[in-house]
């Protein structure tokens, strides 16, 4: 049975664990209709002209858990920003597991989405919020709204700081053989709050799993945000992520995404700016090898005047490795006094690497400052050179030069101990000693 087949079967037997009084029963039931009639995305279509799903959705995944797995926290702290205090929401092959979780309900609600969808004292923020800003015709999008059941939840008051950062990890034993995971985020930001978020998917063992995975992300007046998103899955695993955020006057949401690792992964990002003032960041490091494929998929919607956004993506590719970014920016007529940036600058360390780049301006004001860009090159020779002339190894000196072109993306990560992190897996990506302090 294909798998558009085996979902499409399995959404009763799904509904039938649920409640059907539920708000969002209808919700669910109208996006699989879209998913039904629509199937996978292909690349007829324009969006994934670059990337393929044809060999991933030829998998027999099991679309539930067949049982509860535990894991030692022993075996999983490595993947843990561990040496700092944070809050914590642990997934275990897409089941939640109190055991390595830190949640909490005191001044701020960090808990599970599917708490949140049966609560009566959560029902008018998920009347609110859930699934307005999600695009309902795209095909995954659609897909995880139809299954959705479980995820994070997160909620921040107003003049509410979180006083730790959030960590969202997804892992994958490979216990339940090939499985298809998705997860649903949902997190709301209210006037003058602030958060930090770290989001990762790790399987533990080499096997077929595909995450499909939406966020929904609001911002307030004045709220700020800082997501980061860690991918640095083994090479048997794939990624969908869709991300949509939808900002107020003068709030300001960062997403960094960091791609090291996983066979094929799909970054699909939104920004819909819904207010005067506000900052809209996005910004990426790629370095991949072997046949990995990564897809960054942008969008900002410049809809009020007054507003900023800014993107920055690096990447760097060797052996047959694949990137793609489509960068779209888009300027409303009113949204006068817009001042957006996009730039996506790429080295290919060899020569079958491949890198497809497509920046995007959509503009129908007059009064605005906008610009897009992108590079695709190898290292510079002469700088190359004048490193080993001062006795630095070759291997070493291209890890120096490549360490140097992606680390002004990490000077705006505001966790130092993700800082860290980060700076040890580029050095461990480019195989070298950096020769400072990581």
């Amino acid at each position: 049975m294909e798998l558009k087949e085996k979902l499409i079967s399995s959404f009763m037997a799904f509904e039938e664990q649920l409640d059907l009084s539920s708000p969002i029963h209808e919700i669910r039931t109208e996006s699989l209709k879209h998913f039904e009639k629509n199937g996978f995305p292909t690349k007829k279509d324009e969006a994934w002209k670059y990337t393929s799903l044809a060999k991933l959705i030829k998998n027999d995944y099991s679309i539930f858990p067949k049982e509860e797995t535990t894991i030692e926290f022993k075996d999983v702290k490595k993947y843990f920003l561990s040496d700092i205090d944070t809050y914590k929401i642990i997934f275990i092959d897409g089941i939640y597991t109190p055991f390595l979780s830190d949640t909490t309900h005191d001044g701020i609600d960090v808990c599970l989405l599917s708490a949140a969808l049966s609560k009566d004292k959560y029902k008018e923020i998920i009347a609110m919020y859930f699934n307005t800003i999600a695009k309902k015709d795209d095909n995954l999008t659609a897909l995880n709204t139809s299954f959705t059941k479980e995820g994070a939840y997160i909620f921040i008051p107003k003049s509410v700081v979180a006083e730790k950062p959030i960590q969202i990890l997804h892992f994958a034993t490979g216990k339940q053989g090939p499985i298809l995971l998705q997860p649903r985020n949902l997190i709301v930001v209210e006037e003058n709050a602030q958060v930090e978020i770290v989001e990762r998917h790790q399987s533990l063992v080499p096997h077929q799993v595909m995450s499909n995975s939406v966020t929904e992300i609001f911002a307030s007046e004045n709220a700020l945000i800082d997501y980061y998103k860690v991918q640095n899955d083994l090479d048997e695993a794939s990624l969908i992520d869709n991300t949509f955020v939808a900002q107020k006057t003068k709030s300001n949401v960062s997403v960094h995404t960091f791609s090291f690792g996983g066979k094929l992964i799909r970054n699909n990002l939104n920004f819909y700016q819904k207010g005067e003032y506000i900052d809209s960041i996005m910004k990426g490091i790629t370095i991949i090898g072997d046949q990995q494929h990564v897809d960054h998929f942008t969008l900002v919607d410049h809809a009020q005047p007054n507003c900023e956004s800014h993107q920055d993506y690096k990447g760097i590719y060797s052996d047959k490795s694949v990137g793609v970014f489509n960068g779209k920016i888009y300027v409303n007529r009113i949204a006068q006094k817009t001042n957006a940036f996009q730039k996506n600058n790429n080295i290919l360390l060899d020569d079958t690497a491949t890198i497809n780049t497509k920046p995007q301006l959509e503009i129908f004001a007059d009064d605005v400052k906008c610009s897009h860009g992108c590079t695709i090159g190898q290292l510079d020779e002469d700088a190359l050179f004048y490193l080993r002339s001062r006795g630095i190894p070759k291997k070493e000196a291209k890890g120096l030069l490549t360490y140097a072109f992606a680390n002004n993306v990490l000077e705006s990560v505001k966790i130092p101990t993700l800082k860290i992190r980060i700076k040890n897996l580029i050095a461990n990506k480019l195989g070298v000693n950096i020769g400072h302090d990581l």
